[in-house]
């Protein structure tokens, strides 16, 4: 297993991100979307600016392998991992699971009692083995498009 080192977000991480995020729904999503799908989800790599703003505006942590990107996780004042997102070729190498025991830890140093998420078809397993439980599946529309996705929460320890 590589060696994986984590760090907060800062603002020059923000084109990295925005580029992982895109890749990581166009590629990493394949066997679970269409490409219909993947197109209504992410129709565009996000724009820098607001993506930082994005970032900037929760708890964000980064993975790197090396000098390179592989993952980032956020968390939202209220418990909500609203990002959660592994570089493809890197999926299943431990990444999602050290961004998420970083994310747990603030949860808990903030005095948080209960995590959520919006879990894709391709996360919903992740979490699942890391004690998350499914509250409700859902489908919503974007651009006219249905995608099925899974609210999500867990307990912080």
């Amino acid at each position: 297993m590589p060696a994986i080192t984590l760090r907060l977000f800062t603002d020059p991480d923000a084109a990295a991100t925005a580029d992982l995020f895109y890749r990581a729904i166009h590629e990493g999503t394949r066997d679970h979307y269409t490409t219909e799908q993947r197109r209504a989800w992410a129709p565009q790599r996000p724009e820098t600016a607001r993506w930082r703003e994005r970032l900037n505006s929760q708890y964000a942590v980064i993975a790197e392998i090396g000098p390179d990107l592989a993952g980032f996780m956020t968390l939202d004042e209220n418990g909500y991992i609203d990002l959660a997102f592994v570089e493809p070729a890197h999926t299943g190498q431990g990444i999602g699971s050290a961004l998420l025991n970083a994310i747990t830890t603030e949860a808990s140093r903030r005095g948080m009692h209960r995590l959520k998420t919006h879990a894709s078809l391709a996360a919903r397993p992740f979490f699942e083995r890391h004690g998350w439980t499914i509250v409700k599946q859902q489908t919503i529309t974007r651009d006219c498009v249905d995608l099925t996705n899974y609210v999500m929460g867990m307990t912080v320890p």
